[in-house]
């Protein structure tokens, strides 16, 4: 599900609603820590797409996210070379990597930063804004809740079930299909497909 932010934290970035681009996203910690590289989606009142949808399944309230607005790539490094070998502003060179919207407004926080020259920035200040894009650290203070859900979490332990039946093992007669097992897949047809497939077996079955 779509994760929601409190509107004072969100104010700086609800004007980028359907602005969509490709992080790395993490929550929890050990086995219930989840990282996903997907697709995310700014909405007005906080974060979507695949990215955020597979993480919600991880995320717990009060837990932070933490994301990567630029997988894969070395931003400090990149930067550090722009300063040698460029002569464009920061604004510019920054949205060769990130949608320029994005750019601009992560470079609005501080005034006049965006059209200041590269050789003129501290290589601490570069190594720092690079630091903050790849280590975005925020906290959802809610959900949109089941009304745009795509799947559900939890349901009847699959210990009480016969695995090729789908029948509970101490009710003789009653079984269990679908998401209202306690099995949840990523995006991508999984989840379809558990439903139909464990119809088919308790259907069999019957």
């Amino acid at each position: 599900m779509p994760l929601t932010f409190d509107a004072r934290t969100w104010a700086p970035y609800a004007a980028l609603a359907g602005l969509s681009l490709e992080v790395g996203i993490a929550t929890g910690r050990g086995k219930a820590r989840g990282h996903f590289v997907e697709d995310l989606l700014f909405t007005h009142r906080g974060l979507s797409g695949p990215a955020v949808l597979q993480i919600s399944s991880y995320w717990m309230p009060d837990q932070p996210l933490r994301i990567d607005l630029a997988p894969g790539r070395d931003l400090a490094a990149a930067l550090a070379l722009a300063k040698r070998e460029s002569h464009r502003k920061l604004g510019n060179e920054l949205g060769d990597w990130l949608p320029r919207r994005l750019a601009d407004t992560w470079l609005g926080a501080t005034p006049g930063l965006a059209e200041r020259p590269m050789p003129e920035l501290r290589d601490d200040d570069l190594r720092r804004l690079a630091e903050r894009l790849q280590h975005w650290e925020l906290t959802p203070d809610g959900s949109e809740g089941y009304r745009k859900a795509e799947v559900t979490l939890g349901g009847v332990d699959t210990r009480e079930l016969s695995s090729k039946t789908m029948e509970a093992r101490k009710v003789p007669g009653l079984y269990f299909i679908g998401e209202v097992v306690d099995v949840t897949g990523h995006l991508g047809g999984f989840n379809f497909q558990w439903a139909w497939s464990s119809g088919v077996a308790a259907g069999r079955a019957v």
